[in-house]
């Protein structure tokens, strides 16, 4: 398998903060093209519960390829928790216009869906998508192996993930499966136990307070949407920390791990290392229940997941890459079998106190686990200690936030290492005299005593640089609970800990810490006050795993030589030093050509070592005072050249210059371009204002820098700035992320798909916020598919088609004279048959009353006759040409890529 694209090194922390902030995830996002798919929204009824009796309307949405022969293979596309079926309107576009079928809902309990919330119960959840499978049999365009069967697979994140396990093993006509950062067992997930002994684990309250707040409505206002049953049992163990029977039955019952025996259709399973909600070890035990079985299984590993992460641009490429190979061979039936290597990705320096961040791809033969295919194994230093456990856990330390792992805790707190001193004890290794690749889940032994005989701990890898700044890899902890303990720790009896996986490398003079603490912020622990005891046994266990660099390293910029050259004779200083000086004036000089300039792309080329080409050749310009508009079909390389532009991924040929400095990794420049390219992420639980008070103080900037008036004037946002996020609709984020670009005023403004989630008002308000901010010497570049929209708001546009340039300029010059009119007729549905029939090349209704006729040389005069002749009143016929005319006749018929990387 080839490699994940690496992410060119970034040595700034502001780069490294934005980035993150920027990232979202999802299984993939790319642009459709408009004219590939056709969609509908629909009502579906389905027959819900454990007796088939209870009536649920979900709220679907139904796409086919636009141009197909014969039936076609389906995919049923489910959303992750809190989400809607619009959660994944690209994803399913993309899966639409690659040739596929799309089902996708909202599940019952969410959205304009009837139902309450169940956790993809096998009674609720998982029946109500054995009957969109049902409903797929029956469509006429979708391809059956037999009567009833559809030929489907199924795609989902998260909760939509656990649904895909749970449907698969219920239900034996799914074909194939892609589930995506998701849960194995919903008991250990909520309950982590990462000793090896029989007592309940650890309540995880921070993720389950963010799911049970997640849901509103409803009768009951302790419960929301939520089915009592859940609630009781949310309620229950949020109070006492241990859950009753019936809660345990309740999560096991939601688990894919009761059904992996069964599963039978091919998975990929794709899980991320950078969560603490459902970590690697989610995935490794659904990978080796269903290998069991001799069902095909594959595993991939990216630097991303419910916590965020690092390199959003080239995981996605991966993932999309994945994803479509395995569909297109277990579904549509193209395409050699894939192969049985593992695919990873390892990033450094990822915490926002870390100077660079880098992520690596690397690939397998096979399948390691989470044991690694080797181990290092370390010394571990330092005596028994006494640590505090504080009255209901308060204070608590500081590891991860929910949806942030350390990265905002960092940023919030001031240091990762945000441990409460009395409350934690340090055993620490010697430096270390070579790097370590770690890939897997490292071990330790561990002892402890208490008065009581109970207590919770919560063990934590730092990995601490050699000027002593500690790095938590993801947030990531291991919670202990621990029964029958001594009161002395001369008398307690090692246990094996192990920590949550991890994918990092160790590097040279750096020192590892393994912290115990008696309290964690996304955890409950024991109310009462007491003093524990704890030690460390022998060594820590690091699994290793050696795989195949998927990707040539970028080039690395050298500074500081002065202790080098200290050492050579002073004529070689002089000479040395000069000609450094030289090099970084290269590197540092202004193009003056370009340099009143806000963009220049001159001969972008992005390949993949898969032999995939996103980017052939692009080139443009934007001018200060334009508004441009980035339009193509979906593969077209949009996407990728936004991502090049804002340092996500590097090009293979090619520069870019924002106001005459070249871009590379790091460059100050960016400092004076705003984007919105990934999605937005906020805080949930803070303000919009206060949201962007967190994003502006981790650029390192000033903050009367931030214009903060200024760009909330031009965005519009009002009075709403100052409520909580997690209140905001999916409009309202994407005002509050575009405010965010806006922040000091950037001179280039990168925007893509500035108005999704927007009404109609709002684009309208969007289109007159982006024509005003291109005022005073700035420019913005914009991508969209709404060609409507590009035409009443852009003064130019870049057409792309297969990672080429197909026309740029004026947007008036690119729409031109007109091949098509505007007839308005009394009959439009015979008015469309009699056109049809006479060999125009496309009729499309506009209006009740109206048609937009592409004539393909026929005279009008003969149009007009033939309407006329056949009864058909004619009331008006004017030449008309819109911008998607002119799009659709530049990109021609072939336009569909392969996904737009």
């Amino acid at each position: 398998m080839s490699a994940l694209p690496r992410v060119t090194r970034r040595r700034a922390v502001t780069a490294a903060v934005v980035l993150v902030l920027l990232a979202a995830a999802t299984v993939w996002a790319v642009l459709p093209e408009r004219a590939a798919w056709t969609a509908q929204d629909l009502r579906i009824t389905v027959r819900s519960g454990p007796a088939g009796d209870q009536p649920v309307d979900l709220d679907a949405r139904f796409l086919l390829p636009r141009e197909r022969s014969g039936k076609v293979p389906a995919v049923l596309l489910a959303h992750g928790f809190g989400g809607t079926k619009d959660s994944v309107r690209q994803d399913a576009e993309s899966l639409a216009a690659r040739g596929y079928a799309v089902l996708t809902w909202t599940a019952q309990g969410f959205g304009r869906s009837t139902g309450q919330i169940h956790l993809d119960s096998p009674d609720y959840e998982v029946k109500d998508a054995q009957r969109l499978l049902d409903w797929l049999a029956r469509r006429p365009e979708v391809r059956t192996d037999t009567a009833g069967d559809p030929r489907v697979g199924v795609v989902g994140g998260s909760y939509g993930g656990a649904l895909a396990l749970l449907l698969a093993g219920q239900d034996q006509r799914v074909d194939a499966i892609v589930p995506s950062i998701t849960w194995n067992d919903l008991g250990r997930a909520f309950l982590p136990q990462s000793a090896a002994t029989d007592a309940t684990g650890v309540f995880k309250k921070g993720w389950a307070g963010v799911f049970f707040g997640s849901s509103s409505g409803g009768d009951d206002p302790a419960c929301g949407r939520f089915a009592a049953d859940v609630c009781r049992a949310y309620l229950s163990m949020a109070t006492s920390g241990t859950p009753d029977q019936a809660a345990l039955d309740l999560l096991r019952k939601s688990s894919p791990a009761t059904v992996l025996d069964r599963i039978k259709a091919p998975t990929l399973l794709v899980q991320g290392a950078v969560d603490t909600l459902f970590p690697l070890s989610e995935a490794d035990a659904n990978a080796k229940g269903i290998a069991a079985t001799g069902t095909p299984v594959k595993v991939a590993w990216f630097t991303g997941g419910h916590d965020g992460g690092a390199g959003p641009g080239s995981d996605q490429d991966r993932v999309k890459f994945l994803t479509a190979q395995w569909l297109d061979h277990y579904v549509k039936g193209d395409g050699a079998a894939p192969g049985d290597d593992f695919t990873w990705s390892r990033v450094a320096g990822f915490s926002a106190m870390d100077r660079d961040l880098v992520t690596n791809g690397y690939s397998a033969p096979a399948y390691p686990g989470i044991t690694g295919t080797g181990n290092a194994r370390l010394t571990l230093t330092g005596s028994a200690q006494p640590i505090a456990n504080p009255p209901n856990g308060n204070p608590a330390a500081l590891s991860a936030l929910p949806g942030l792992g350390s990265r905002l805790s960092s940023l919030l707190s001031g240091n990762v290492a945000s441990d409460i001193p009395g409350q934690h004890a340090t055993f620490a290794t010697a430096p270390l005299t070579g790097s370590i690749e770690v890939a897997g889940a490292p071990a330790l032994a561990l002892r402890a005593a208490s008065p009581t005989g109970e207590a919770v701990l919560f063990v934590k890898l730092y990995d601490v640089d050699p000027a002593g700044a500690p790095t938590l890899s993801a947030g990531l902890v291991a919670p202990v609970r621990l029964t029958g303990l001594p009161e002395r720790i001369g008398d307690a009896r090692p246990v094996t800990v192990t920590l949550p996986a991890i994918v990092r490398r160790l590097e040279a003079g750096h020192t590892l810490q393994v912290v115990v603490a008696t309290s964690d912020q996304a955890f409950l622990s024991p109310a009462a006050p007491a003093t524990y005891t704890v030690a460390v046994d022998g060594q820590l266990t690091l699994p290793t795993l050696v795989g195949t660099a998927i990707s040539s390293p970028a080039a690395i910029w050298w500074y500081a030589l002065g202790a080098l050259i200290a050492a050579v004779l002073l004529g070689l200083v002089v000479l040395l030093l000069f000609r450094r000086a030289r090099r970084r004036r290269r590197v540092i000089a202004v193009n003056q050509a370009y340099a009143g300039t806000p963009l220049v792309v001159t001969g972008l080329r992005k390949a993949y070592q898969d032999g995939f080409v996103a980017v052939e050749e692009i080139g443009f310009t934007v001018e200060r005072g334009q508004v441009v508009g980035l339009l193509g079909p979906n593969g077209a390389g949009k996407t990728t050249t936004l991502r090049v532009l804002m340092g996500l991924t590097t090009p293979t040929a090619g520069e870019i210059h924002v106001f005459g400095h070249r871009l590379v990794p790091g460059a100050q420049i960016l400092s004076r371009v705003g984007a919105l390219v990934e999605g937005p992420g906020f805080l949930p639980h803070l303000t919009g204002y206060e949201n962007l008070r967190a994003y502006w103080r981790a650029t390192g900037r000033p903050w009367e820098d931030a214009r903060f008036d200024e760009a909330l004037e031009i965005a519009g946002l009002g009075a709403s700035v100052h409520r909580r996020t997690k209140n905001y609709s999916h409009g309202m984020r994407q005002r509050l992320a575009i405010a965010q670009a806006m922040l000091g005023l950037p001179e280039l403004l990168v925007l893509d798909e500035p108005t999704d989630g927007l009404d109609p008002p709002q684009i309208a308000e969007m289109r007159r916020v982006l024509q005003r901010y291109a005022t005073d010497g700035r420019a913005v570049l914009v991508s969209s598919h709404l060609l409507a929209e590009v035409e009443q708001t852009c003064t130019h546009a870049v057409v792309v088609n297969k990672g080429r340039i197909v026309a740029s300029g004026p947007v008036e010059e690119i729409v031109g004279e007109s091949p098509s009119v505007a007839i308005d007729v009394t009959d439009v549905p015979a008015a469309t048959e009699i056109l049809t029939g006479l060999g125009v090349r496309s009729v499309t209704p506009d209006g009740a009353s109206s048609l937009i006729v592409d004539m393909n040389g026929t005279p009008r005069a003969e149009v007009v006759a033939s309407l006329v002749r056949a009864g058909v009143g004619v009331d008006r016929v004017v030449p008309r040409r819109r911008l998607e005319d002119a799009f659709l006749a530049l990109v021609g018929d072939n336009s569909r890529g392969s996904g737009d990387r």
